[in-house]
């Protein structure tokens, strides 16, 4: 079994630990002035989603844990379940709304995620880092107007409100990263 030591935790890193399969969230390398240098370590549990924060020993070794990443394609919702499509054996999945991300409101039918599983349970699905949406409402935008700090509130083709530049019109495509929810650019075409 491949093992990892605390010092060479990463973001999105996932290990075993007392059974139980923790990812790495946030990480901190510290090295007081006296005293034992050590990584101060934010992390979820995959399965139930709680987030710890506990201090690790540089050298603390744990065994890594295999997580499968599968690109598969939302096909639609029927209630509080999510259906992907297998893009190899076009089986679909049923997710529940539960193990969706906060980001997954950015996520449009026939888009691509990354479905997440250990040992063939599935716990999370990971929308693609930028999607193209297109902004369904917003007041229009002022001809001339391209102050970039001043913000309007747009409703975007998933139901979803962001803030964007007051130059973006309704029917405008629109770059958003997913990770923090913003705004990044207006799609030319």
């Amino acid at each position: 079994m491949a093992m990892i030591s605390a010092s060479d935790f990463r973001n999105g890193v996932t290990f075993e630990m007392d059974g139980k399969v923790m990812q790495v969230v946030e990480f901190q390398h510290v090295k007081p002035g006296k005293g034992a240098a050590f990584v101060r370590t934010k992390m979820k549990n995959i399965i139930t989603g709680g987030v710890t924060e506990t201090s690790f020993n540089p050298t603390a070794k744990f065994e890594q844990a295999f997580v499968e990443r599968k690109d598969m394609e939302y096909s639609y919702n029927d209630g509080d379940l999510y259906y992907f499509m297998d893009m190899e054996s076009f089986d679909m999945l049923p997710i529940s709304k539960d193990l969706l991300s906060d980001s997954f409101r950015f996520i449009k039918e026939n888009m691509t995620c990354k479905v997440m599983s250990y040992k063939g349970s599935v716990f999370g699905v990971e929308p693609p880092n930028f999607v193209e949406l297109e902004v369904t409402e917003t007041d229009p935008g002022f001809k001339g107007d391209t102050a970039t700090n001043v913000t309007k509130p747009a409703t975007l083709e998933t139901g979803t409100e962001i803030k964007v530049p007051l130059f973006i019109n309704p029917g405008d495509k629109i770059k958003i990263d997913t990770r923090t929810g913003e705004y990044l650019e207006r799609c030319k075409g």
